[in-house]
């Protein structure tokens, strides 16, 4: 692979900078980044080429345990060295680890028509998506907003209290609040500017509501940066929060009194000069300033995306967030600015005019979200799609007879497994082996005897 001027100057400036390591990851099916130091001769030697990473990292799960279903990787191949290529628009450096120069990577292999990218690779997923979104002229821009709680915890205070009564940062629902926010004001500081010097700028930091919860919403950037931003974000936080005696959490929900964590996706499309969902002629824009091409976007997801469900909602927590009255939207519903729909049209005149997919929760992979979204967007206008559906207004106010999204991991793993929308946008190999896992994870919470079942049945029954 042939080095360009940009990327033999970033080499060069590797080189360059104080210290012998490089860090370098790649992001495995749960968004979870996977990586490891090499030496900077090691990284000079490997930079055209790639580097050897064991392909287990699509082989197990978030507790390294391997799936027993999957065929793409496993026992039976050995889990052998996959190959790795450094993606050096992804250079940055980590401010809180000495401003050791860092690279994310994505897995190759060798196919019928010479070395081509792993269809397994979350980055990858996306890449698709992305590719066919530019054959019709597009560039999806893209952010994503994280909430998670942040208790007092460390790794091993949490493993001695065997995964029970975590101590928030602070107490009470206070959103918005500016007195809980000082409260932890140099890990909140810390998070803005740390954040911002490692290439994933924070356009708003602020309290949510629930003891130690925050929401941080990343600045808007094309797709594929703002999924790196995104898996950056998480894994930054609990870096820069371990710091402080501080573990931040994006679980989907991990109290069933407390609302739960979104991973609300923003997207619009440029055509390289504007931005496409605005019309500003009212003579040809639809409801609040919409496109045509912005309602068939939309129509597409309102149409497509339940069909992608373990894409949106992964684990089997994800689940207990969709609960009615909670915030989280369980129906696939649209509206003008309205935050208890699916689909949120935020009409921010030329070029802020977007759409907020609501439904996804922080535990996603941001990659399989973003690609999720898009995909839908796109073949909706592709196909042209109208906007038929109203608007709901208020709390589903016109949404009434619209069914809701389903309640288990297993049953949105069995429509994405048969979904043809799915492998036509993203592949049989991703779909069979994604859906396996999933059904691994739905096994493994099968066998589980949880804290409710025992305070339920250990004594009275």
């Amino acid at each position: 692979m042939a080095q360009d001027k940009t990327t033999r100057k970033i080499i060069a400036d590797v080189m360059r900078s104080p210290g012998n390591r490089v860090k370098v990851a790649v992001v495995d099916i749960d968004g979870i980044l996977r990586g490891k130091y090499i030496h900077k001769q090691k990284f000079a030697s490997v930079a055209e080429s790639g580097f050897g990473f064991c392909d287990v990292v699509y082989g197990w799960d978030s507790q390294d345990a391997c799936y027993d279903n999957t065929t793409s990787t496993g026992w039976h191949k050995g889990y052998p060295d996959a190959q790795a290529r450094i993606d050096f628009t992804t250079h940055r450096n980590v401010p809180w680890d000495g401003g050791v120069d860092f690279f994310l990577a994505s897995f190759v292999r060798e196919g019928k028509r010479g070395t081509e990218l792993l269809p397994l690779d979350p980055r990858q997923v996306l890449a698709r998506v992305l590719a066919r979104a530019a054959k019709l002229g597009f560039m999806p821009m893209c952010s994503l907003e994280f909430e998670f709680f942040n208790f007092l915890e460390t790794p091993q205070s949490w493993a001695d209290k065997k995964g029970v009564d975590p101590e928030p940062i602070t107490p009470g629902m206070f959103g918005y609040s500016l007195l809980r926010a000082n409260h932890s004001r140099d890990y909140f500081a810390a998070l803005f500017s740390e954040m911002d010097a490692f290439r994933v700028p924070i356009e708003a930091l602020h309290t949510e509501t629930g003891p130690g919860v925050f929401e941080a919403a990343i600045v808007y950037s094309e797709a594929m940066e703002a999924g790196d931003r995104a898996v950056l974000f998480k894994s930054g936080a609990k870096e820069i929060g371990a710091r402080y005696a501080i573990m931040p959490s994006f679980m989907a929900k991990w109290h069933q009194d407390y609302p739960g964590c979104s991973g609300h996706c923003h997207q619009s499309l440029s055509d390289g000069k504007r931005n496409v969902f605005h019309d500003a002629n009212p003579k040809t824009a639809g409801r609040a300033g919409m496109s045509k091409l912005f309602e068939s976007y939309l129509a597409g997801q309102l149409k497509w995306l339940l069909e992608l469900g373990p894409m949106l909602w992964p684990t089997i927590n994800s689940y207990k967030r969709l609960v009615d009255g909670f915030w989280a939207p369980v129906k696939p519903t649209w509206g003008v600015d309205n935050r208890t729909a699916s689909f949120r049209v935020i009409p921010g005149g030329t070029t802020s005019t977007r759409l907020e997919t609501r439904c996804p929760g922080a535990d996603v992979n941001p990659y399989l979200a973003l690609a999720a979204c898009i995909a839908a967007g796109i073949a909706g206008i592709e196909q042209n799609l109208k906007l038929t559906t109203p608007p709901i207004a208020g709390t589903n106010v016109g949404g009434e007879k619209i069914a809701r999204a389903p309640r288990t991991l297993i049953e949105t793993t069995r429509i994405f497994v048969k979904s043809g929308f799915a492998r036509d946008w993203f592949g049989d190999e991703f779909v069979d082996h994604f859906a396996a896992t999933r059904d691994w994870e739905w096994r493994k919470w099968q066998d589980a005897v949880t804290d409710w079942e025992r305070k339920r049945y250990f004594e009275i029954i």
